[in-house]
């Protein structure tokens, strides 16, 4: 497997928050290969699910808000994409990413 990207951008803000975001990234399907390829190898994304008309669900994880935007457009950049569409972003203080959350749909 390729070495992940580093995310191209320098954190501004401290460690202390989490950023993560939903993107819908449309590609040519003759591209979709090289794409998905290119989207394994960027630091904090994952791809959720893909269709063979060429739309990938990515989620990215960063340290900023602009460290997501800096993803979002490098997104917009890769070779056969047609386009990256933010469609939900979050942020949360880094130590909550590390609390336990109880199971509530198993609760009687």
């Amino acid at each position: 497997m390729p070495a992940r990207l580093p995310i191209p951008i320098q954190p501004i803000a401290s460690n202390d928050e989490w950023h993560i975001a939903g993107i819908m990234v449309f590609a040519h399907p003759a591209s979709l290969e090289r794409v998905r390829n290119a989207i394994d190898s960027m630091t904090g994304t994952e791809i959720h699910a893909v269709s063979g008309a060429g739309k990938l669900v990515v989620t990215v994880e960063a340290p900023t808000s602009q460290a997501i935007v800096a993803q979002l457009m490098c997104l917009h950049q890769l070779e056969g994409v047609i386009s990256a569409t933010l469609v939900y972003q979050h942020n949360e203080d880094a130590a909550a990413m590390y609390e336990e959350i109880d199971d509530v749909s198993h609760a009687s």
